[in-house]
Parts: C-alpha cells; structure tokens; sequence
C-alpha cells in the first residue's frame, strides 16, 4: 500500500468521478444511502443504546458502501448485503472493524462532551422541542455549536476517514490504519479542504438559500419537497466521492475483495 501526494485541484476531481461512479448504478447507490438513513432514524428513538449502535457499526457500513463502489465500477449487482461484508470477512478483520467501532463511538461521545463544556446545550433544548422564537442569543449559540462542531470533527474524521478499508482491504492493524488515515488527510489536506468546501456549499448553502427563499415567498412547507430529494441525491454523490479520495491517496498493491 503507497500514499499518494496529489495536487489541491483533486479535491474538484474526486467530485466529478463520484458523479461519474454515481451514474453507473444510481438506484442501487441511492437504496443503500436511504437505508442508512432510515436505520439511523429509527435508531435515535431507541435512547442510548440505538446511537451507540450505530456508531459502532458506522465503520463497517463504511466498508460496506465502498465495496459496493468496486462492485459498480465492476458492473456487479448492488445489493442490500453488501454492508455485512466487513463482518463477513474473517474473524480478525470482523474484530478489528468492530475495535474502530468503539474508537468511535468513544471519540464522538468524547467529542459531545467536549462540546458540552463550550455551548449552553439547555438555551437550545426548548428551541427543539416547541415552537419557541429564536432569539439572537440562540441563534448565536446555534452557530456556536455548528462551529465548534466541525471543528471539534476534523482530527475524528482524518483517523476515521480511511481506517476502515484500511483494516478491511490492506490488512492493516487498528493502530496501523489510524494513522495512515490521518497521514493521508493531513498529506493532502489542501485537496481535502477544497473537496470539502464544495460539498458544504452543496449540502448546507444550497439547501438553506432554498428554505430561506421559499419562507420569504411564504412557500415553506413547500420547501422541504424541494429541499429533501437534493440533500439525498448529494449525499449519495459525496458518498460515491469518498471511493475517488481512496483511490487517489492510496496504491493498492493487491485487491482484497
């Protein structure tokens, strides 16, 4: 396995061959996207127990959803069973996936807690659960959370953001693929800043600039008819796109399917 250095435009290229990656099985990528999202719906109704679960399963569906990009590229059938492939590939493969599971889950609760300590999580509780106007002071901390959020996420996110196939496809161990996840981010991390500047825009500028014009229009309701089938469709394209970051930043010496 060789770490690849490439160029800050990348991040522009990784986008346009996720769409290319997209296209070759649309439907198939949309159902595994929709069935992560539902599952992840219906797992924060059950308190505790269902978000750890998910989070403890998050690095096998992520295996699970770039094998079904070999498979597309492969012109194979997507199907729903593609996710159990990183539990189904031998006891120490399943181990270690399960390992970065609990890393995890243990560095996103860290990560809530954290959080916790610099937002005043009681202001925005009510704003949740009732239909209470947001006030600046709100509204402030509503920024403040997001802000430090995605802050807080970036040192996560570069040791989670290839470990999986990692584990899964170059045998690596936990400590192994931790690192050379991490590595491999903060090596291109000029492409990753711009890939992910322009996923922001699609997925959060686009989305809010439509609710916002639909409310003035007084078309709210309206907005989320419009809103909702975009966001779907850009998440599966940014999750089509995380196979071209892997194939960029990595050689592969061997295919392991």
């Amino acid at each position: 396995m060789k770490l690849n250095t490439v160029a800050p435009k990348e991040g522009y290229t990784w986008i346009r061959q996720g769409i290319w990656l997209f296209k070759q099985n649309p439907l198939g990528f949309l159902m595994l996207v929709f069935m992560y999202v539902f599952a992840a719906q219906l797992a924060v109704i059950i308190p505790v127990i269902g978000v750890f679960a998910v989070l403890l399963l998050t690095p096998t569906l992520s295996v699970g959803f770039m094998t079904a990009c070999r498979q597309a590229i492969q012109k194979e059938r997507i199907r729903p069973t593609v996710y159990l492939v990183a539990l189904q590939s031998g006891e120490l493969i399943r181990k270690r996936i399960l390992q970065l599971g609990l890393i995890y889950a243990a560095l996103i609760l860290l990560l809530s807690f954290v959080l916790s300590l610099l937002v005043d999580f009681e202001m925005l509780i009510p704003l949740l659960t009732s239909d209470t106007v947001i006030t600046p002071e709100a509204l402030r901390q509503i920024y403040l959370v997001l802000l430090f959020g995605a802050i807080l996420y970036i040192p996560v996110a570069m040791l989670m953001w290839f470990s999986p196939v990692l584990v899964a496809w170059a045998d690596m161990s936990v400590s192994q693929a931790l690192f050379s996840s991490w590595l491999a981010c903060w090596t291109n991390k000029a492409a990753f800043f711009f890939y992910l500047s322009i996923w922001s825009v699609v997925l959060i500028a686009i989305p809010l600039t439509i609710g916002m014009l639909f409310d003035a229009l007084d078309f709210g309701q309206a907005a989320s008819f419009l809103v909702a089938p975009i966001s779907m469709a850009g998440l599966t394209l940014m999750h089509c796109s995380f196979y071209a970051t892997w194939k960029a930043c990595f050689t592969e010496d061997e295919v392991i399917l």
